[in-house]
């Protein structure tokens, strides 16, 4: 049933992608003014980040045809996903080899997830409201505290430059999907703002193919979602989007902006088979910079994250989380390229549901403080950060990085960090399955780079090893989560970009090893729902007013278990895209996702999209 992405395919693809590498210098453009803020706090060139960071641009966006966050990132490096029947279902996401909630998620810089599940729901984040995709591989607890274990998503939605100009999309795909998306803005010299709203909806496929209790075996309670239920899951999701700044004075600047996205999804269970969601996240900024040296910002923010449970039309359940979070962070420049950074962060988390919880509240106030600095050809990052969490106390983590020019763009970089990873309220309360005895999740983290970027092409490549400790799991002695387990997780990571006779071409190779160093009978297995390789390739090519472009994905065979009996095959999808310029403002785009129809399961039981179609027409003028 399932197609197969063995080691050979890796290596075959990167004998495709390293011979061009030599050839790169064809190349005349490349973007080297790509800056992401995530890894440091403050604004760095993507070539001068001393751990792995990549940024995916708007136009990156638009031209990858993605209908989801989820399957923009898919294939990318160190990130595997598991995804539960389609669109709008729960979508995990693994960042070397950690666990699905070992990864921030902030969204224009406020932390987005949910309390109780300690999951960020990225299948509802809605890809026609993100203007960028900054990915930070590798622990960051020292600059942001819990959750930052495997590392940092930050999502920013639209900023807006220029005239008013409007822009809208409107689209169609498979399984009866309809899309729409409008919106407008613009600015000048002293301010600016935009507005945008998006729907999307599709009737969906069947998301689960399991089976109910067989009644002529005892004590079974079915497989998969424990129910046959062989009907479409559909999916809709409405977003809106606002956001605006102002500048007060060449001293003085404000920014803020609101974020809301609503989405009903079906799916297969015997319990509930319907959730009615809401996301939420506003968020506002205040710069004061009396010098070029000096600087202080005051953020404040909020995230909702809401879940109506079903089964059928009778409601069996809500949780609803709210996250407040304030910062206060000042940037100061001490020396010639020496930037010393320090702030202060707080956090509430409240939770409301239908389920009893013996504690709904927690709050956690922080300090923290970084040093970057320049010498000639060498370069340091230290940073250190104290968490003070109502419930466990004081913890404290820290990271350090190097790195060495040897000239035309080449460096060699190492660093060292530390997290951590506060429970949720599941883990500690949920009444029977909860445990208020547990203690934080650790992590030391090691990593090892080298990277070229000039004029035309860049390549990077990173090995890793990451000891987590203390990870919570099922304790059959006392049927409750205990912190019992341990993992180390060690791989490696290839990227590389370049043109190459008019092609665009972007190769990301990832290798994870993550094994359960638990004493007892899975010591040694590998980790559940990751693969140990995956593979991405994106081929794009213009000739004049057309745009055709490809895209590779592969990952490997992966267990659905601790025991690793449930084994899942290795599978391979390619998608076609054409785009037309029909005027300046006009484009028309096509695409054909998984070409060969492949079957294939991320979660064991939960069907994927095979062959899809989709034809979107874009308004968007430039001046």
């Amino acid at each position: 049933m399932y197609s197969r992405f063995p080691l050979s395919h890796l290596a075959l693809a990167v004998a495709l992608a390293l011979p061009f590498t030599v050839h790169a210098q064809d190349r005349d453009t490349t973007d080297l003014d790509e800056v992401v803020v995530s890894g440091t706090r403050t604004a760095v060139a993507v070539e001068d980040s001393l751990v792995p960071a990549q940024v995916i641009s708007r136009e990156a966006i638009q031209r990858s045809q993605a209908r989801s966050l989820s399957e923009l990132l898919q294939g990318r490096a160190g990130i595997s996903l598991g995804n539960q029947g389609g669109a709008g279902k729960i979508t995990t996401l693994n960042l070397r080899g950690t666990e699905s909630d070992h990864v921030l998620v902030l969204i224009d810089g406020v932390r987005m997830g949910s309390a109780t599940a300690g999951l960020p729901a990225l299948q509802d984040l809605p890809i026609d409201q993100i203007d960028r995709v900054e990915i930070v591989r590798g622990p960051r607890s020292s600059l942001y505290g819990s959750e930052a274990i495997g590392g940092v998503i930050q999502v920013f939605t639209r900023r807006n430059t220029g005239k008013v100009r409007p822009n809208f999309r409107i689209g169609v795909a498979s399984d009866s999907t309809r899309e729409a998306s409008a919106g407008i803005g613009g600015g000048n010299a002293r301010g600016w703002y935009g507005a945008d709203v998006a729907y999307a909806r599709t009737d969906g496929f069947n998301a689960c193919r399991g089976r109910g209790p067989d009644p002529g075996i005892p004590f079974d309670f079915g497989a998969g979602c424990f129910t046959d239920e062989p009907d479409r899951d559909g999916y809709r999701n409405t977003s809106a989007n606002l956001r605006g700044g102002y500048t007060f004075t060449d001293t003085l600047t404000m920014e803020a902006n609101a974020l809301r996205a609503e989405g009903k999804s079906e799916f297969d269970g015997s319990f509930t088979n319907r959730s009615e969601t809401v996301q939420q996240v506003i968020g506002a900024k205040l710069r004061y910079a009396p010098s070029e040296k000096t600087s202080l910002q005051l953020s404040l923010g909020r995230n909702d994250d809401k879940s109506d449970d079903f089964n059928d039309d009778v409601q069996s359940g809500y949780f609803e989380t709210r996250r407040y979070v304030a910062s206060l962070q000042g940037d100061f420049t001490v020396a010639a390229n020496q930037l010393l950074t320090t702030g202060i962060d707080w956090q509430d988390d409240e939770v409301e549901s239908a389920t009893d919880f013996d504690i709904t509240q927690r709050d956690n106030l922080a300090g923290f403080v970084e040093y970057q600095g320049r010498f000639g050809a060498h370069q340091l990052q230290a940073s250190v950060r104290n968490d003070d969490n109502e419930q466990f106390g004081n913890h404290t983590t820290g990271s350090l990085g190097y790195g060495f020019g040897f000239g035309n763009g080449l460096k060699l970089t190492a660093s060292l960090a530390t997290g951590f990873k506060a429970p949720s309220f599941n883990d500690l309360y949920y009444p029977f399955f909860g445990n208020p005895d547990l203690k934080p999740e650790e992590s030391e983290s090691i990593n090892l780079g080298i990277a070229q970027y000039v004029d035309g092409w860049s390549w990077t490549f990173n090995v890793y090893q990451n000891e987590v400790d203390q990870l919570i799991s099922y304790d059959a002695a006392i049927f409750l989560p205990n912190n019992i387990d341990e993992a180390r997780i060690r791989g490696a990571e290839f990227t590389v970009d370049f043109t190459l006779g008019g092609f665009d071409i972007a190769t990301q190779l990832s290798h994870t090893d993550p094994r359960n160093r638990s004493t007892g009978a899975n010591h040694d297995n590998l980790l559940a729902r990751r693969p140990r390789d995956t593979a991405r390739i994106d081929v794009d090519r213009a000739f004049g007013a057309f745009r055709t472009g490809v895209t590779f994905n592969a990952a490997g065979e992966r267990y659905d278990n601790l025991a690793n009996t449930d084994r899942l095959g290795g599978y391979s999808t390619l998608d076609l895209r054409l785009e037309y310029a029909i005027a300046p403002a006009w484009t028309l785009q096509a695409k054909v996702g998984n070409v060969f129809d492949r079957e294939y399961e991320t979660i064991a039981w939960y069907n994927q999209a095979g062959r899809t179609y989709g034809l979107s027409l874009r308004y968007q003028p430039t001046e």
